[in-house]
């Protein structure tokens, strides 16, 4: 026979009642929130997995604010190639405006000055910040200009390369400056022409390639000879003679070598020499305009120097511009990119929203049922606990 005591059917009661007030509570703050997981132990593998998944998320806000910022360096890059591009078609415009015949030594110096004005805008966009304390054109970061003007010419002072962003994809938060500025292939791209002793009135143009495959990459020299015979010219390979050997000139005729073809104009005189040799990467914008201010600039030039400074600035404004294009396109190219990335690293943030949500958000049908639920429980609980309050033996012996 079991004795149960007026005592004990009480804390029953109480602990009863605690139970449903606590499982109710827990509901109710399931519903507040909208997590089914407020604590580890609520389920430890679905925390597991939502921290995961939170940690996902993490990262892909971090490489979204490295995106924007890599965004806003490039979009800044690409805006200052094309500002750079329209000085140096006024540049050309100025050299061609110099080449007229009937401009004097003043009105060539006028354009020189205007040429310098250009220059120092050039380079103002070169040293252009990022508006972050950097620079667009820092390479591997600097906290000065990477471009100083120096007596020798403009030199860069930064180390060559990119700065990229802390993140999982590449992205670049400057651009090598080195590359951009300083390194167009000079001549034509494929070889350079110049007048090397001109004591007569000649002067030679860019040249073009004429047969790619027949290229050799040696250097080349053109000597000339003023005698009785008349002017005849001598084509030296590494400074051997080739079958263009006392050939007779004729100004303004093509002369064709080894897939190369060039021009030479006007009276050249005994013992000038003209050279052809590879293109190599190393034409500075700045060396170029500069070249061009100081011919531009002399007083005392004669009609051929100013006409060879002409072809010759033409051609290395051209290959500068020509570079400038090329990285602006890249810069263009690399927006295009960031888009993607853009897109992937939206994408991995929805998954990682989504695995999260899945592993603590809340069934809102279930939560409410089960809250209905537990209130209809505790109701119940509160209900049997008043009755059992009055089954006590002094009620009993009272009534």
């Amino acid at each position: 026979m079991t004795r149960v005591s007026t005592a004990h059917t009480f804390e029953a009661g109480i602990a009863t009642l605690q139970q449903r007030q606590r499982e109710l509570t827990d509901a109710q703050q399931q519903l507040t929130s909208g997590k089914r997981i407020s604590r580890l132990s609520d389920d430890p593998a679905a925390a597991a997995r939502a921290e995961r998944a939170l940690a996902a998320e993490q990262r892909a806000q971090a490489d979204q604010r490295a995106l924007e910022a890599s965004r806003s360096a490039i979009t800044q890059v690409e805006a200052a190639y094309g500002d750079a591009n329209d000085l140096m078609e006024q540049a050309r415009e100025l050299l061609v405006s110099a080449g007229n015949p009937i401009y004097g030594a003043a009105e060539r110096k006028a354009i020189a000055d205007r040429l310098a004005g250009l220059r120092d805008q050039l380079l103002q966009i070169a040293n252009r910040g990022d508006g972050a304390g950097g620079y667009l054109f820092g390479g591997q970061g600097i906290a000065q200009a990477p471009f100083v003007d120096a007596p020798g010419g403009v030199q860069y002072v930064a180390a060559a390369g990119t700065q990229q962003a802390a993140s999982d994809e590449l992205l670049p938060l400057t651009t090598d400056g080195q590359r951009a500025w300083l390194a167009a292939r000079s001549g034509n791209g494929v070889f350079k022409t110049a007048a090397t002793t001109s004591t007569g009135s000649a002067w030679i143009d860019a040249g073009r390639v004429t047969q790619p495959a027949q290229l050799t990459g040696s250097p080349y020299s053109v000597q000339f000879t003023v005698g009785g015979a008349g002017t005849t010219y001598t084509v030296l390979q590494n400074g051997s003679p080739t079958a263009l050997t006392n050939v007779a000139y004729q100004s303004g005729q093509a002369i064709q070598i080894d897939g190369m073809s060039f021009t030479i104009t006007g009276v050249p005189a005994n013992g000038d020499r003209f050279d052809i040799t590879p293109s190599t990467p190393d034409l500075s914008v700045f060396d170029a305009v500069d070249g061009i201010v100081a011919a531009l600039g002399n007083p005392s030039a004669s009609a051929t120097q100013v006409a060879q400074t002409v072809a010759d600035g033409l051609r290395d404004l051209d290959a500068s511009a020509a570079t400038l294009s090329s990285r602006r396109a890249d810069a263009g190219s690399w927006l295009n990119r960031l888009d993607d990335v853009d897109s992937r690293v939206a994408g991995q943030k929805l998954r990682a929203q989504g695995e999260r949500s899945n592993a603590e958000d809340l069934d809102m049908v279930h939560a409410i049922s089960d809250f209905q639920l537990q209130q209809t429980g505790y109701d119940a609980a509160l209900r049997a606990y008043s009755m059992v309050q009055r089954l006590s033996l002094f009620d009993y012996l009272g009534g």
